[in-house]
């Protein structure tokens, strides 16, 4: 069996504690797109784990594998592989010989054509991580793959066409003077950046590791082997269904698929796959953003700073605050229609607590009509006026008392049925608190 959780909104939606506590019956859990940019924090045995990379399920002892889909930072990979050694972990991660890797100067393409756009007021909030500039490169069939770093003859001859291209467009394209100018955010010197020797001797040196430590895998053929032996397979999404580059508001997204699709695409397991499991739809009980583009609800002035601050709204990543808005139903309504939601899991329904007031948006109105879901084009969107409807607010309670559905206040029930009728799939489980035991299940996906 397998059970797929993505995000419904635009991330940070905490699909890490809903993949820590269901990551418990499955052997497997796989990231199927994203890089490092997908900060996570999971609370395991009251520890704190803020991961970029590495799943989440290796917190708890299951296999973690990087799919395909996924862009690898192999000094990122390390870097956590070690900590959670260091923390008495023994992390079982494995990467796919067909993930593609981010190099250092993915990085710096990737700050300056942020700047750019941040210039035109076209910026995507990215972390600055070479998410993008890695997939351009997977796309135009010049990238670097994990299985390359294995073989260092194929991998300078992978270099020795990428890098001069590269360093031209760094140089002509965005004015850099390579040899003279720094890079304080980058973990190496900019000229080394760009230099294939340098280039080369490091990323040997990761392969070497990869290899000596049977950590690459050809992903479709392993997840199939684990499946024929009967384990379960939990496949885990990065960000959200709105950061979908297919599907959410272009060209404010992501470079990947974090929609349930993304799982078939990113693994090398079939459509049916996912298809014939569970599709659960992780929801922030309100909205939130880092970046630029269309967000109806958002609001601003004390109250958006009260949310921000009760539900610790600053990235995982960057640290950066993120933008605030009510819970958006059309938004949530595209993402189940995208992905095929089996469930939901509502998640920070306690830092709405003792508000004055509380709305969600039911629909939209733009051009004269009403819709019910986003428009394609993210001007249309951003030109949306929300339909709210005002809910009833709950009172604050002691969160940690409640155990059971029936635990909570009667206007959050009511509340968490508006999110359940908008998506037209029952609510699974309600976090209402950061750690795992702050989550109140109702049904348990692997049961189905």
């Amino acid at each position: 069996m397998t059970v797929t959780i993505v995000g419904a909104q635009l991330g940070d939606e905490g699909k890490g504690a809903l993949v820590d506590r269901w990551g418990g019956p499955a052997d497997v859990v796989v990231r199927f797109q994203g890089g490092d940019n997908a900060g996570h924090t999971v609370v395991h045995d009251d520890e704190e784990y803020k991961l970029s990379l590495v799943p989440s399920g290796a917190v708890r002892g299951k296999t973690g594998v990087l799919g395909n889909g996924c862009v690898v930072n192999p000094r990122t990979l390390f870097s956590e592989v070690d900590t959670l050694d260091e923390r008495g972990l023994e992390p079982d991660v494995r990467v796919a010989r067909r993930a593609h890797v981010i190099l250092p100067y993915h990085r710096v393409l990737d700050g300056a054509e942020e700047g750019e756009k941040e210039d035109e007021g076209l910026e995507a909030g990215t972390t600055g991580r070479g998410i993008g500039p890695t997939y351009e490169d997977k796309a135009g069939r010049r990238g670097v793959r994990v299985g390359d770093l294995l073989n260092p003859s194929v991998l300078r001859d992978r270099l020795e066409y990428v890098v001069p291209r590269t360093r031209r467009l760094a140089e002509s394209v965005y004015g850099m003077d390579l040899d003279a100018a720094t890079a304080p955010d980058l973990p190496v010197d900019l000229a080394d950046a760009f230099d294939v020797e340098w280039l080369h001797d490091e990323f040997v040196d990761y392969g070497r590791r990869l290899r000596e430590e049977s950590m690459t895998v050809d992903c479709g053929d392993y997840l199939a082997e684990r499946r024929a032996a009967g384990d379960r397979v939990l496949f885990e999404g990065a960000q959200g269904a709105s950061l979908d580059i297919d599907h959410g508001g272009y060209p404010y997204v992501t470079s990947s698929n974090p929609t349930a699709g993304g799982a078939a695409v990113g693994t090398g397991l079939g459509p049916g796959v996912a298809g014939r499991g569970e599709v659960v739809g992780i929801v922030k009980a309100y909205l939130s953003k880092v970046g630029a583009g269309p967000m109806p609800t958002e609001l601003d002035g004390p109250l958006a700073g009260q949310i921000r601050e009760r539900g610790g709204e600053f990235g995982t990543v960057t640290g950066r605050p993120r933008r605030i808005g009510w819970l958006d139903l059309p938004m949530l309504r595209h993402a189940a229609r995208a992905s095929g939601f089996t469930g939901v899991a509502v998640n920070h329904l306690d830092v709405l607590a003792d508000l004055d007031d509380l709305r969600v948006a039911t629909a939209y109105d733009v051009d004269g009509g009403r819709v019910e879901t986003p428009p394609a084009t993210a001007e249309r969107w951003a030109a949306c006026d929300p339909v709210y409807r005002d809910v009833e607010p709950w009172p604050d309670v002691d969160w940690s008392a409640v155990e059971a559905y029936d635990d909570l206040p009667a206007a959050a029930r009511d509340y968490l049925e508006v999110v359940g009728d908008a998506v037209d799939a029952p609510v699974y489980a309600v976090g209402v608190g950061p750690g795992r035991e702050a989550t109140v299940e109702l049904t348990d996906p692997w049961s189905g």
